[in-house]
């Protein structure tokens, strides 16, 4: 691990109407960019057991949001898709791709039109607006088989150096998602068959947010999902469900601080949907802002990454850094 430098808090306050939004920097590695940097991108390859890569090993980028297309105002969708439009590599979607209820007519009208560009480069997780349709059917038939099995929505790929887990956060939908559960079992043993040198997932419901509405922005029952990554040395978490952007210091599943081999979470239901306002920031939280769209670049490499976050045309938010692998 790297010597950390002390650290620095900067607040951006502004008022819009009779709301207050704020930015607050609160991390060692934090540094600003607005011109995204063009990747390596190449397609996503199914996952397979394998040992470690070497460190001049593959560069790959994946990029991507969640809370993205509303058929009653597709403009946001539309500025995040022009941002996927110049940077290559993997489509990450983090749930909730299209509003209101997810069904056919909303993807072929909504979705298609705007991310829908991108999706044979996209590997999505699903959110809850998903199950506006019985069973998530036209989520399913829209995505096929890189959404996973219907009726379980996880899986697992190989991303370069990479492995990459996509849970599924709607645990009643699925048979729960505490120790023991289906899932549960599945990511043990997803992450024991493949030993790859960096891990990272993806799901819909964060288990930690600073969101306003508390009830709607922590899930404690994705705590066992996080053990389990926790146990096994994963490095990053990207959820969405939260309508806003927001970047935690790395932490264990009871939310301590743990530089050595605590997961790094981001929440990025930043797609195009709309905005969900901040409340005082939690434990661990570095990075916090609540107006603006955009999308999420992980730069990964054998033995580390880069993020940055890239803002729709016209705004002026960033977030970049980096981090190594356990």
């Amino acid at each position: 691990m790297r010597t950390p430098i002390p650290l620095a808090c900067v607040f951006i306050l502004g008022f819009a109407g009779s709301a207050l939004y704020r930015v607050t920097l609160w991390s060692p590695k934090v540094r600003a960019s607005s011109v995204p940097q063009a990747g390596l991108g190449k397609a996503a390859r199914p996952s397979k057991a394998r040992g470690f890569a070497p460190a001049n090993g593959p560069v790959e980028v994946l990029v991507g949001a969640g809370d993205i297309a509303d058929c009653a105002d597709l403009r946001g969708a539309e500025a995040t898709a022009k941002l996927l439009d110049r940077i290559p590599g993997t489509v990450f979607t983090v749930g909730d791709v299209v509003y209101p209820r997810g069904s056919d007519s909303d993807f072929a009208n909504c979705y298609e039109k705007t991310w829908g560009r991108h999706k044979a480069r996209t590997r999505p997780a699903i959110g809850n607006r998903e199950y506006g349709t019985k069973g998530a059917a036209a989520y399913f038939r829209y995505f096929g088989a890189t959404a996973g099995e219907p009726g379980q929505g996880y899986y697992s790929y190989d991303l370069g150096a990479w492995h990459i887990v996509v849970v599924n956060s709607n645990c009643v939908r699925i048979g729960g998602c505490e120790a023991g559960s289906p899932e549960e079992q599945w990511l043990r043993s997803d992450l024991t068959a493949h030993r790859a040198p960096c891990t990272l997932a993806y799901w819909h419901h964060p288990l930690f947010s600073s969101g306003f509405y508390r009830r709607h922005a922590m899930h404690p029952e994705m705590r066992a999902i996080w053990q389990a990554l926790y146990e096994m040395g994963a490095e990053i978490v990207v959820n969405g469900h939260e309508h806003n952007y927001e970047r935690f210091a790395p932490q264990d599943p009871n939310g301590v601080r743990d530089d050595t081999r605590g997961i790094r979470e981001f929440v990025v239901g930043t797609g195009g949907k709309n905005h969900t306002p901040l409340g005082e920031p939690i434990a661990n939280s570095e990075v916090q802002n609540d107006w603006t769209f955009g999308v999420l670049e992980l730069t990964l490499r054998p033995n580390g990454y880069d993020w940055r976050f890239i803002p729709e045309t016209g705004k002026t938010f960033t977030d970049s850094g980096s981090g190594t692998c356990h």
